[in-house]
């Protein structure tokens, strides 16, 4: 792979003797990794798709939730603010991808759902973006997935176990 990824966590501290918490390197471990993979996503989204990652985390919360979604619900889903989801919702509805229906309890709340074309275009994209993780993880072998995703829940355990929200 000849393309230069410019966020790397530890490449900011390479060469630095000072950095001893293995800590601290586990987590820029970890961020590398998920830039690494991230901005591949994103290429094979943008070169087979002309789309965004946004626009695809978009549509994929919308597939798993086959009574659509309000705008404020995937806000929160997604960690953004509600003008960006409706910016984006407003150019998925021009394309035919999504659309509005009131909901049947209350006719004021309104829930976007997935078109077919946007559950076709969705379906395409999703198998793109398991076929990236597949081949870029391709080098662990079905014991060394198993292992991560061991150390991954403890890490996720004792991450929240923390937090003070």
């Amino acid at each position: 792979m000849n393309a230069t990824y410019p966020i790397d966590a530890e490449l900011l501290l390479a060469g630095r003797d000072d950095i001893s918490d293995p800590a601290l390197r586990v987590w820029l471990r970890i961020s590398s990794c998920v830039a690494l993979i991230d901005e591949e996503l994103r290429r094979r989204l943008r070169e087979g798709f002309g789309t965004t990652r946004p626009r695809f985390d978009f549509l994929a919360h919308l597939a798993s939730a086959p009574d659509g979604l309000t705008l404020g619900e995937l806000s929160q889903r997604m960690m953004v603010s509600n003008g960006n989801m409706t910016g984006l919702a407003k150019r998925l509805l021009q394309e035919g991808l999504i659309e509005r229906r009131p909901e049947v309890t209350d006719r004021r709340i309104t829930r976007v759902v997935l078109t077919e074309d946007g559950a076709e275009a969705q379906a395409a994209m999703a198998q793109t973006y398991e076929d990236c993780v597949s081949d870029l993880l391709t080098d662990l072998d079905h014991a060394d997935k198993e292992v991560l995703l061991t150390v991954m829940s403890l890490l996720k355990s004792s991450v929240k176990s923390r937090l003070t929200r």
